[in-house]
């Protein structure tokens, strides 16, 4: 859950939010480094008259020639590891279906018979003391942690995006088509997300919650809510 006046992510609790949040780290002493060494050469320009052997160095050009080249592989590498990551779905152990509806979502746990419903966002006038605003749902999706979910994502009317930040995930809900990602939870908690594309007046109302639980709760919370 996000603070207030935070700058930068919220906590991972998810092996690909661990693996953004360290390229984030990354890319940013690789700015930072770039930046150094740019305002190093201002300041050296200013302070210094360079010679006519300086400017017409071939050396000089070679460097610069080559030194951006590295500082991009050294970007594209990881970027390229983390994407492959994030495609990857290896024998799920749930899968889950959630539509986008204007404005609230469907889920269908789909390896159940019948466990699905709708999750509607609850108003502030109905809202439970100690709970956030504009955030909380009548139906959470409860999910056992530390197991392979694969989430399938699709919209019945316009487009959506189904996004939680702390778990690294965001797919866009197409009518008519069907997206798909995986995630791991790596500690119990709820997790918060909204719809992250513009999709009418009510946008602002389709929030997610996701709750990772202990195995032996979910298949409690799943034996109730089937039956």
């Amino acid at each position: 859950m996000a603070n207030q006046s935070q700058l930068g992510f919220q906590d991972a609790s998810s092996p690909i939010m661990e693996e953004l949040v360290e390229f984030h780290d990354h890319a940013l002493m690789v700015a930072l480094a770039i930046c150094s060494l740019v305002l190093y050469l201002l300041t050296l320009m200013l302070a210094e008259k360079l010679s006519s052997n300086t400017v017409d160095a071939q050396e000089v050009e070679l460097i610069w020639t080559i030194l951006p080249a590295i500082v991009l592989i050294l970007l594209a590498l990881p970027s390229l590891q983390i994407l492959y990551m994030m495609d990857e779905i290896d024998d799920p152990d749930l899968t889950l279906k959630a539509i986008g509806h204007q404005w609230y979502w469907a889920y269908e746990y789909t390896d159940f018979k019948d466990l699905a419903f709708d999750s509607y966002m609850i108003p502030t006038t109905e809202l439970p003391s100690g709970h956030f605003r504009l955030l909380e749902v009548d139906h959470r999706i409860v999910i056992p942690m530390e197991s392979p979910i694969r989430i399938i994502v699709t919209a019945n009317d316009v487009l959506h995006s189904w996004a939680v930040p702390s778990l690294g995930v965001k797919t866009d809900a197409i009518p008519g088509r069907l997206n798909q990602t995986s995630f791991i939870t790596t500690r119990p908690g709820i997790f918060y997300g909204q719809c992250s594309e513009i999709c009418g007046a009510n946008h602002s109302y389709m929030p997610i919650v996701v709750e990772s639980t202990p195995l032996t709760h979910f298949e409690h919370w799943s034996t109730l809510l089937s039956s």
